[in-house]
């Protein structure tokens, strides 16, 4: 899943970043307002983090701005501030949560995964394919009625290819959903990585595609 962090206290910033990309997330992050907001409307993500008090443009009106779009990415918004009337202007703008600085990495992870529930709601949370289910609220895959232990980055490659199963998804479109935009390195990282998931979900459930990329089986088809 793709996060978008828009802070403008860059340590605080890159620090939120390595500790979602730890977790499997792709992060891109953003200083200013202005930019933030051109990044959200740009690039598809899954969810926004999103500072109030940020230089040119403050998050209430990037908020009030995606919203005015039809943008429902869920947001949540993070500020040094702690009065109710803040909140509620927040949420008024269409945040969806809100989070008060200084605040507990641990805290702000439960709430992000609450978040990413909450929009799976009134559909299916988990995906299934076969006897494979993907559950992206729960961080946990099972084949039949086995569990299988998955690394943050190869829960994120196989959630990627679980929600478009059954089709051709090309190394590109797994670099640009699993790992961030700064990403410079060897694209066949991809190769890695569903090599892992094929020693531990079997060499059947992921077709390679020559020259085309990757699709999601059902095992044993």
């Amino acid at each position: 899943m793709r996060v978008l962090i828009v802070e403008d206290e860059r340590r605080l910033a890159l620090s939120l970043a390595k500790g979602l990309t730890a977790e499997g997330f792709a992060v891109d992050v953003a200083h200013d307002g202005a930019d933030g907001l051109h990044m959200a409307q740009e690039g598809p993500y899954d969810l926004i983090v999103l500072d109030i008090m940020l230089p040119g443009m403050n998050g209430y009106r990037v908020c009030s701005a995606l919203r005015a779009a039809g943008d429902e990415t869920p947001i949540l918004m993070l500020t040094a501030k702690d009065g109710e009337y803040d909140e509620a202007e927040g949420l008024d703008t269409g945040a969806d949560d809100y989070l008060t600085k200084p605040f507990s990495y641990v805290v702000l992870l439960a709430r992000i995964r609450a978040l990413l529930r909450r929009r799976t709601r009134g559909g299916a949370a988990a995906v299934r394919v076969g006897e494979l289910t993907v559950d992206p609220g729960a961080r946990r895959v099972t084949l039949g009625d086995r569990d299988v232990a998955l690394t943050a980055k190869e829960f994120s490659v196989l959630e990627h290819l679980a929600v478009r199963a059954g089709e051709v998804v090309s190394k590109a479109e797994i670099l640009e959903h699993v790992w961030d935009f700064a990403y410079e390195g060897d694209v066949n990282i991809v190769e890695v990585y569903v090599s892992a998931l094929r020693r531990k979900l079997g060499a059947d459930v992921i077709a390679t595609v020559r020259g085309a990329g990757y699709r999601l089986v059902r095992p044993g088809a």
